[in-house]
């Protein structure tokens, strides 16, 4: 498959390291490549620059989002959150006609500092943004309730823990799914949701995860569900 990741920073480049390993066709895609290639600076979270992590990955090509969406089957938003329509807006509403939008994104507001808000919260999602902004593409909200690193290697964290998808449309969730297994979750720890509007509820999980990541010192965990045994 040919997949677009939208966003340039540790979760985009992650994400599309992880893709390009299973053997797909990845594309990272940004506003102006050549600006882009052009920064030397790390970032604030210390990570070098894009150009350091595209020559480690020559496989994994930068191209403006006015190209990416002609080229992918699938579209990664892996932006910051308000940058999420923008950039959309820029891949172009005919370049995602059909298409599943895998968002891993939350709505963070850093305008009151660390740590982040969430808007929009509660009543609305940033998945439900999406698919009101673009209601021919199919939206499903996943990997946005863990660390980068646990959304592409599972077993960084011993023992069972969850992944959780929503979205309108079933096929597109069971398309995400199995990308999700062949990622290296298992099945049964895949839980679906239900519609997009469900992704309110795993976007604010984002609140009690950036206080635990406050406490641990480290984004080494992930939430497990753990069921009461059903009666026969």
């Amino acid at each position: 498959m040919r997949f677009a990741v939208l966003g340039t920073g540790i979760v985009g480049r992650t994400l599309a390291g992880r893709l390009s390993s299973l053997g797909h066709e990845v594309v990272i895609g940004t506003r102006d490549p050549e600006a882009t290639l052009a920064r030397q600076d790390k970032d604030r979270a210390g990570n070098p620059p894009i150009s350091a992590w595209l020559s480690e990955h020559p496989q994994v090509r930068l191209l403006p989002y006015a190209e990416v969406g002609a080229f992918a089957d699938h579209v990664v938003n892996a932006t910051s959150g308000d940058g999420t329509l923008p950039a959309l807006e820029a891949v172009g509403a005919a370049h995602l006609v059909g298409k599943i939008i895998i968002d891993v994104a939350n709505p963070l507001d850093f305008s009151q500092g660390f740590p982040p808000a969430l808007d929009p919260v509660n009543t609305d999602s940033l998945a439900e943004q999406i698919q009101r902004a673009f209601p021919e593409a199919r939206v499903v909200k996943t990997l946005n309730t863990m660390n980068t690193l646990v959304m592409v290697e599972p077993t960084r964290v011993p023992g069972p823990h969850s992944v959780f998808v929503s979205g309108d449309d079933a096929e597109a969730k069971k398309t995400v799914t199995a990308l999700l297994e062949s990622i290296g979750w298992p099945a049964d720890e895949i839980y679906d949701l239900g519609d997009v509007t469900t992704a309110r509820g795993s976007e604010m999980t984002f609140a009690l995860w950036v206080r635990l990541y406050g406490a641990f010192g480290d984004g080494d965990f992930n939430f497990h569900i753990q069921r009461a045994p059903r009666s026969a």
